[in-house]
């Protein structure tokens, strides 16, 4: 029998919280991104004020989402891109495959885009015969890897400076025992020939600018810019809701990805591209495609409560300050978005009935709400999700859980057990539950009610 998505998601769970070395890279890897994230700070004088600004424009720009839209693709047509709109996943593979096919592209290099690995690009472009270089150096090292992303912003936090020069050694034939240094030179040396040689471009999007028709890019490697220049072809993947209403919006939410992402001021390259090279330019593509993907972003949108993760910058904020995250890692959740936002944004990009149980995977405790620099109240809508997901839950379940409330809503109800026998039933239910490396709860001999009756 095939097990549910839940059940993998538990027992993984459980493996990595046991896996005292994977908890303590990923936990010294967060302890960086946090001291970083506090330096970072300072740089806004009032950083609730640019959250509550930014969630404003977010908030606008959500709710009148088509006309942004449409005033995008009249802008970037006009400078001579061409925008694209896919419904499904699927129309954004063909999309590609039909640009790949038209120029006998044989070569691929590719700047992080966690949208492309929501669509699973990869994967479809190398069954058709096309070679893909990950060219940002932690997706370069999750592909020799054979693993998806770990993190939105940090790949391969998880794998240690030993692991990937093992792997390079493994999969590149680098020398053993290189240093983080020597790595990144022996890499950077590979993947610049793949540059001059590459067919295509394709990139993600950090911001579309309506007023401009433009697509910003902020990355720290340069590989996004490389990706972009030599290739005759730039191709754009983004989702609809990265837009934002204007060029000069970039001042308050570049520095704010920057900080939440990577602590810094601002990032080391912060490129806008409004279309393919002009007469007169020296580098750029021939020929740029903006492919717009919906993939049930519209189905957050016609959600007035869910809706607000549509203001999602993709920083990763959220995932560094997460206790469960912390514990189980990245992978865990088999899904393109993990963490606090990926499990708001996931039941509803994917289906509720088999990505609901993520909702469950967080302790309400506020941490991703409080750090979010857009101001989301994440842990409200995993609330609500939750309230969805029980919609789905089997009839047995649901059939229980009326029971168990029948009974704590009754004080007589409940003191007709006493505490071996409610220890007993909470052990039968639980216990598999509750994890091996737990104790459940115990009730006492008499409850307070039943004492209290006893001292009146």
């Amino acid at each position: 029998m095939l097990k549910t998505r839940k059940q993998i998601f538990i027992e993984q769970s459980r493996e990595k919280f046991s896996d005292a070395e994977h908890r303590r890279k990923i936990n010294h890897s967060l302890l960086q991104s946090d001291i970083a994230f506090r330096k970072g700070i300072p740089q806004f004088s009032d950083l609730q004020s640019a959250k509550k600004t930014a969630n404003h424009i977010k908030r606008t720009t959500i709710e009148n989402l088509d006309i942004y839209l449409l005033r995008f693709e009249k802008h970037f047509t006009q400078n001579g891109g061409k925008v694209i709109w896919a419904a499904t996943a699927q129309e954004a593979l063909d999309a590609v495959a039909g640009i790949c096919k038209e120029v006998n592209a044989r070569l691929v290099v590719k700047s992080k885009s966690m949208v492309t690995e929501e669509i699973h690009l990869n994967p479809f472009l190398f069954s058709r015969g096309i070679e893909v270089v990950e060219t940002d150096l932690g997706e370069y090292i999750q592909q020799l890897a054979g693993e998806p992303p770990y993190h939105l912003v940090a790949p391969s936090m998880h794998k240690s400076k030993e692991e990937v020069a093992d792997l390079f050694h493994k999969k590149l034939g680098a020398p053993e025992g290189l240093a983080p240094e020597a790595l990144t030179q022996f890499a950077r040396k590979i993947l610049r020939e793949k540059y001059v040689q590459a067919d295509i471009g394709i990139t993600g999007v950090n911001f579309l600018l309506a007023d401009i028709g433009g697509v910003a890019l902020t990355e720290n490697e340069g590989n996004g810019r490389l990706s972009t220049s030599f290739p005759k072809v730039h191709i754009a993947v983004t989702g609809i809701e990265k837009i934002l209403p204007s060029v000069r919006d970039l001042a308050l939410f570049w520095p704010l990805l920057a900080t939440h992402g990577s602590g810094q001021q601002i990032t080391v390259y912060n490129s806008i591209f409004t279309g393919p090279r002009k007469s007169g330019e020296k580098d750029g593509p021939e020929r740029m495609y903006v492919i717009l993907l919906d993939n049930g972003r519209t189905r957050l949108l016609a959600d007035p409560k869910a809706r607000e993760s549509l203001y999602c910058i993709r920083c990763g904020a959220c995932l560094n300050v997460c206790p469960v995250f912390r514990n189980i890692g990245g992978h865990t959740y088999n899904s393109t978005y993990g963490g606090p936002v990926g499990s708001v944004i996931t039941p509803h990009l994917k289906e509720m009935k088999e990505y609901g149980h993520l909702s469950q995977a967080s302790s309400l405790c506020g941490a991703c709400t409080e750090v979010c620099p857009v101001g989301i109240p994440l842990h409200q809508l995993l609330l609500h999700n939750r309230q969805l997901a029980v919609k789905h839950a089997a009839r047995t379940e649901k059939f229980a859980w009326k029971l168990w409330a029948m009974a704590c809503s009754h004080r007589r109800v409940l003191n007709l057990a006493g505490g071996h026998t409610k220890n007993r039933v909470a052990a039968l239910l639980f216990a598999n539950a509750w994890g091996k490396n737990r104790k459940l709860p115990r009730f006492a001999p008499e409850s307070f009610n039943q004492l209290w009756k006893k001292q009146r």
